[in-house]
Formats: C-alpha cells, sequence, structure tokens
C-alpha cells in the first residue's frame, strides 16, 4: 500500500538517472541519447522516512506519432495513477516551449508538482532556479541526479504530499518474494510485450512493429489461476555482429542479467523464421545459467498444416540438446495456448524448486549403479557410494565415490536422466556434481615393526645370495 510518484518530462532531462538514485539501484537504463526509456518502468524507493513508488516515464517530446504517440501514452497513464508528480527539467538547456506544454497538461491533472531542475552541476544555481521560477511551482529544488546532489532535498519535499494510504500497485506487487520470476526473451519482433500485455489484459508495454521497441527490462506483476508471477520483458537479442548502437549492447547486457535473476526463462520463437541461431545461443545462456526453460513459439496461427508439420520437425532436430524442455504453441496476439504455457512455466518452476531427500536420492544411485556401471579405468570400476542435494534451480546433486574423476560424460548423462525420471524434473537442467572420497592412508609413512624389518632384511640378503 504505497504511494506513486512519477517522473516526468522531455527527452534526456535525466529522468532515469533520478529513478535510479531515487530506487538505489541500476534498474533504468541510462544512456547520453533521447528516447531512450520508452515503457514505464517501477521501483521503490526507501530512501526518506516512508517509502514510495518511483515511476521512470518516457520522454514527451510533443509529436502524436508513431513510438512517440505510443510513448506518451505511457506517460499519461503514470501521470493517472501517481499522486505527486515531479517535473524535470534540464538547467544547461534553459526553459523551452516543449516544457510549459508539458506543465499545462501536468497542471490539468490537478495533482501536486514539483519541479526539480536538474544537471545544475557547475552552474550558477540561482541564476538556473530563477529561469524556471516563472512556472511559479514553489517546490522548485535543484538537481544533479548524475552526482546525487538534491536527492534527499527532493525525497523531503515530496513526503508532504504523499497520502498515509495508497492503494496498492504493480511495483509493490513485484517485490513479492513468493511471485515466480520469469524472464521473456526472445529475437526482436517475437511478441514479446505482446505477449504480456495479453497475460495482463491490457496495454501495460509498448507494441510496435519497429524491431527493438523494448530497451530495459520491464517488471510486470501477475496473479494467474492461483499462481503469481513477475513477468520480466526484455530487450530483443540480435546476433553481435549487427549491433552497433550502445544502447542495444546495454539492453543486450540487461536482458542476460534478467534470465540470470529469474527462476523461468520463456524463450519466445517466431514460428514463421523458426528457429535461429541467435534463439539456440539464448538457450545456451539460460542452460549455462542454470534456469528453467520453457520454449514457446509464436505466430502458430498464421502458418498452414504442412509449415507447422516442417516447424515441429526444425524443432525436434535442433533441440534435442535441450529434450527436457517443454515446447508450447502459441499465439500471443489471439490468446490461443497461454493456459498450456503458464502450466508449462508453473510445472518448470516446481522441477527447478523441488527438494530432494538424501537417503532416497541414495537408493535410485544405487540402483542405477547395479543396473550400468560406468567403463572401467586402468582395470578398475569407479565407485559410486551415496548421493546427496546440492542446493535446487537448477536441482544440483553431488555423488560421493573413488575414481569420479575419470567418469565418461556419457555416463554422468545417463545418471542425469535417471534422476530426471525418478523425481520428474521437466524444464528444468540437472546437474550431477562428483566429489572423490578422500583415502584414509594419504600421507601417512608405512612404519614397520622391528621384527617385519628383520625378516625384510633376511629376505633381501637371500634374494641377492641367490643371485651370486
Amino acid at each position: 500500500m504505497l504511494p506513486v510518484v512519477a517522473l516526468v518530462g522531455r527527452p534526456n532531462v535525466g529522468k532515469s538517472t533520478l529513478f535510479n538514485a531515487l530506487t538505489h539501484s541500476r534498474d533504468a537504463l541510462v544512456a547520453d541519447l533521447p528516447g531512450v526509456t520508452r515503457d514505464r518502468h517501477y521501483g521503490i524507493c526507501r530512501l526518506g522516512g516512508r517509502p514510495f513508488v518511483v515511476v521512470d516515464t518516457g520522454g514527451l517530446s510533443g509529436v502524436e506519432e508513431g513510438l512517440d504517440a505510443l510513448t506518451a501514452r505511457q506517460v499519461r497513464r503514470a501521470i493517472a495513477e501517481a499522486q505527486v508528480l515531479v517535473f524535470v527539467v534540464d538547467a544547461r538547456e534553459g526553459l523551452l516551449p516543449q516544457d510549459r506544454a508539458i506543465l499545462d497538461e501536468l497542471r490539468r491533472s490537478g495533482k501536486p508538482i514539483v519541479l526539480a531542475v536538474n544537471k545544475t552541476d557547475g552552474l550558477d544555481v540561482h541564476e538556473a532556479l530563477g529561469e524556471f521560477a516563472r512556472f511559479g511551482i514553489a517546490a522548485t529544488l535543484p538537481l544533479s541526479a548524475a552526482h546525487r546532489r538534491g536527492v534527499d532535498e527532493l525525497i523531503e519535499a515530496l513526503l508532504p504530499w504523499l497520502p498515509e494510504d495508497a492503494g496498492e500497485t504493480d511495483a509493490l506487487a513485484a517485490e513479492d518474494a513468493e511471485a515466480i520470476r520469469v524472464a521473456i526473451v526472445g529475437r526482436p519482433n517475437a511478441g514479446k510485450s505482446t505477449l504480456i500485455n495479453r497475460l495482463l489484459g491490457e496495454e501495460r508495454l509498448i507494441v510496435s512493429e519497429v524491431a527493438g521497441t523494448t530497451r530495459d527490462p520491464i517488471r510486470v506483476p501477475l496473479e494467474r489461476d492461483g499462481h503469481r508471477f513477475v513477468l520480466i520483458d526484455t530487450a530483443g537479442v540480435r546476433r553481435r555482429a549487427r549491433i552497433d548502437e550502445d544502447v542495444e549492447k546495454f539492453s543486450v547486457i540487461k536482458t542476460l542479467q534478467s534470465m540470470a535473476a529469474a527462476q523461468v526463462v520463456v524463450l519466445l520463437v517466431d514460428a514463421r523464421e523458426n528457429l535461429a541461431d541467435q534463439d539456440l545461443t539464448l538457450i545456451g545462456q539460460a542452460v549455462e545459467a542454470g534456469r528453467a526453460l520453457v520454449i514457446a513459439v509464436n505466430k502458430w496461427d498464421g502458418l498452414d498444416t504442412y509449415q507447422r508439420e516442417q516447424c515441429r520437425l526444425a524443432l525436434e532436430r535442433r533441440l534435442a540438446f535441450v529434450d527436457w524442455a517443454k515446447v508450447v504453441f502459441i499465439s500471443a496476439l489471439h490468446g490461443s495456448g497461454l493456459r498450456e504455457l503458464m502450466r508449462a512455466i508453473v510445472r518448470a518452476h516446481a522441477a527447478a524448486t523441488r527438494v530432494l531427500a538424501t537417503a532416497d536420492l541414495t537408493r535410485t544411485l544405487e540402483k542405477a549403479y547395479a543396473d550400468y556401471q560406468p567403463p572401467l579405468v586402468r582395470g578398475h570400476a569407479p565407485k559410486l557410494r551415496f548421493a546427496h542435494p546440492g542446493g535446487n534451480n537448477p536441482p544440483t546433486i553431488v555423488i560421493h565415490g573413488s575414481r569420479t574423476r575419470h567418469i565418461a560424460p556419457a555416463y554422468r548423462r545417463y545418471l542425469e536422466n535417471v534422476f530426471r525420471q525418478r523425481y520428474k524434473l521437466e524444464g528444468t537442467p540437472v546437474r550431477i556434481e562428483f566429489r572423490e572420497s578422500e583415502n584414509p592412508y594419504a600421507g601417512k609413512k608405512n612404519v614397520l615393526t622391528e621384527g617385519q624389518l628383520r625378516k625384510r632384511q633376511r629376505m633381501i640378503r637371500e634374494i641377492k645370495r641367490r643371485k651370486r
């Protein structure tokens, strides 16, 4: 039950930098380019006497077409749900006619406005504030968000305007520790934002035919069929050779970080383009991070019977290395297959977080060892004595024994499949770790008794006599 503060202003005035300063994070992507932020980005400020929700918004450019119009629609929704508005302006560029137009729109909302004059470092503060004094806003504060100067004063100015009790917000729900964190990844224009909007039943994220619309990872809470989720919309990932903008490079880094922070990764594939090498790279990243995986083939409704059959055959061939991952065929635009997708996510999460017992693991290991022993190593078979859990997400099984360092990868895969079938670990990688048992006699000298020493000496003299 936290109040909401929306950051509003022209493009490139420092709203995302201020958002990171208030939330004490690096969640918002920051670059010296206009129009980096497009969707609404939520975070919680806990620096003052009372926490509140901060909403980072895209810049209002005044253009009412294309991506700018879609961004402006998201900004206006943030204004509608906020209790206090922070109007961010650029002290270096000064007062522009566009700032006046934005202020007029903010005043029509009838909500309290705090004017934050950003980028005042190195300038005469009184002169910078004097230029914006003609706005007639009593709460006008100098600020340098990049250096965190004036942030505490801004928070103190906001607190008197914040209501004691407000409606529950999306960002607060996103802090639910019990929710399943789901990162939706894929190439540009695969339909990630469309999928999230369809699941939510509202236009929460910007959807456009322009590739690369999403840049920041956006966390959105969802409750469906008795389960709570946090959906993370990520930027589309292209091949490295095609990435030529620094903003896109940072977006890719944020996507990989979102995959590592999630519990389940949903790879969204465009059925019309089938599985590309970049999709396989993303699958490899998810497996390396140990995350549960679901493959969602989108735009399935646009294929005829022959194309669907060819697509299935191609998926079976190229996904053989992750045959444990569930493949779901969906249409994010029309909503078909979404129930099966959410069920696959729940099952993958349950498998990835399943708690395994040591006694049962050891019994399963003993049976697997009796059915099929590992190949001999220098005439001796490796001994596998017992197993115990080593963690979850992904499930990790630690096996103790002797000569385990010589066990072939094929036998490791055999054990992985045995444990996967025994515990129905669908949709998650399984890690097997071998531990070599210590030799109790390692480092100890062979000490002989006096009688044994005399006997050995007599044997040596007898051998030498016979040689002569």
